[in-house]
């Protein structure tokens, strides 16, 4: 279980000299969740809820101007129907210049034992810190068991605050 529009206004073409998004792609790998704590729902034997924390590694990290992941932690809440799982939650991303970022995502997959075997979802850039303060940017993960964690492939667009 882990795991811009534009629109410009005006005469001619004056957000021709913004910045453009910039376009990344990563891989992490997020291991056991710990907590992790899942009961019955209470409706059907099939359904039980969860909440869990996973910290994560990037093997190919994620690259804002320059700066690349170092690590992050997950907080994540699921919803767990038979073999199928829905969840939210924030990936707080730290850089190794030690500037932050929260990713709110959310997605869907399948589960087996109450535990993610594969999954996609979306993403978007929020609160940052240092010179990722004001970031924006969204994107998309595909997810598939790796041992007790799970491994997932990232990509999408940010753009800093001017």
């Amino acid at each position: 279980m882990r795991y811009f529009l534009f629109v410009a206004a005006g005469v001619g073409c004056l957000w021709c000299a913004s910045a453009a998004a910039e376009k990344f792609t990563a891989k992490t790998e997020c291991g056991k969740s710990d907590p992790e704590h899942v009961l019955p729902a209470g409706d059907r034997p099939d359904h039980n809820l969860g909440v869990e924390a996973a910290k994560c590694s990037w093997s190919r990290p994620l690259e804002i101007a320059g700066d690349k992941t170092k690590d992050s932690v997950i907080t994540q809440v699921d919803d767990i129907s038979g073999n199928k799982i829905h969840f939210h939650g924030v990936n707080e991303l730290t850089m190794q210049s030690g500037d932050k970022v929260a990713l709110p995502y959310q997605g869907s997959g399948a589960s087996k034992d109450n535990h993610e075997s594969h999954s996609k979802g979306t993403f978007t850039f929020a609160d940052g810190t240092g010179k990722l303060k004001g970031i924006k940017g969204q994107g998309t993960f595909s997810c598939k068991s790796a041992g007790e964690g799970v491994s997932c492939d990232v990509e999408g667009e940010y753009e800093l605050a001017k």
